[in-house]
This record gives structure tokens, sequence and C-alpha cells, in this order.
């Protein structure tokens, strides 16, 4: 069986999503000490790494022979995560260039996530947060399509386990690996070696 759309392209008048201020609690927030279990098998503690990482956090990534839940893509936001994370993939030199960690991460159980980064060929991490443990320390916004809990869209500069910049809304999520990477070159003068 075939998807009935493109997985790796984002269909035209998806719903733009609006800033609700869920997010605006997050910049200059300590992260919490969760380890989360990455794909290649080991557990990340994003709070014991030195120096810059981004984490994109995405709802979920769908799979070439499903289609999405019924209205996925209606709901702002949520549709694109196999673009954004191809973006992420062929940017990912650039952030290396600029001595920053890049990681993924969804609420899929990481098995899932094992076979999107086999298949995309994605070079970092992706850290599964299936237990929603990270999102509700951090209290990220979520959104249940189909009895499926996911978490919102969302990029995040960290620095010494402080949450520097947050990006959200993200849209749309095929540009996202730029901007993100547009706001670390403006930056870097502010990077802790």
């Amino acid at each position: 069986m075939a998807r009935s759309d493109d997985l790796y392209s984002l269909p035209e008048n998806l719903p733009v999503p609006v800033d609700d201020g869920a997010c605006d609690h997050l910049a200059g927030m300590p992260l919490p000490s969760i380890p989360l279990p990455a794909t290649d098998g080991t557990l990340v503690d994003l709070t014991k790494l030195s120096g810059r990482s981004v984490v994109f956090i995405y709802p979920r990534t769908g799979l070439p022979d499903v289609d999405s839940p019924p209205g996925w893509d209606q709901i702002a936001g949520l549709r694109g995560c196999t673009p954004q994370a191809c973006r992420y993939r062929d940017s990912y030199e650039l952030f290396l260039a600029l001595g920053v960690r890049l990681f993924g991460l969804s609420s899929q159980e990481s098995s899932y996530q094992q076979e999107m980064v086999s298949r995309l060929h994605l070079p970092f991490l992706v850290l599964s947060d299936a237990e929603l443990k990270f999102a509700h320390a951090l209290n990220l916004p979520t959104v249940t399509i189909d009895g499926l809990t996911v978490i919102k869209r969302i990029s995040l500069v960290i620095e010494e386990s402080v949450i520097r910049k947050v990006f959200y809304p993200v849209f749309p999520p095929d540009q996202s690996a730029e901007h993100v990477l547009e706001w670390l070159r403006a930056n870097q003068t502010k990077q802790r070696t």
C-alpha cells in the first residue's frame, strides 16, 4: 500500500500556526535531567552536554506506506516532519561547522524513529520522549489526534543545559534549519567554549 500523498513535500495551503504563548516560559529555563532513549541505543541526558546543542522537536514522522491520521493536515503545525528532518540532514555539516550538536526529538518510540533515521539517512541522533516526561517537565505544548498525543513543533537552542533560544511556532517546517542556523550565526560570539 502506498500513501495517498507525498510524504517528502509540503502540500499547499497548510494552516499556519499562530504563537499562542505556549512556549513563552522556556527561554532561560534550565533543562530537567531526563535521560532519553536515542536512535543509537544509548540514553542522552541533554543536561550533561557542554557547549551548544539544537533540539528540533516535531510531532511525528510518517511512514511511506501509511497515511497520516484523519485530519492531520488540517491542524496547524502538524504536517511536515519528514521534510523538516530532511532539511536538518542536508544542513548537518553547517551545524557541525558552528560547533553545535544536533538532535531531533519526538514522542514516537525509538524503534519507529530508528526506521526513519535509516530510511532518511539522518546523521544525527533522534531522541524519544514516548512517555512525555521531557514534554511534561518543560510544560511543552501538545496536541492529541486520533488517540495519539504529540508534541507541537519547537526548536530549542541549548547552552550549558539552559534554553537560550526558542523557535515557536515553527513554520514552514522545511525552513526550520535555515532559521536556526541564521540565529546561530548571528549569535556566535555569545557562545561559551
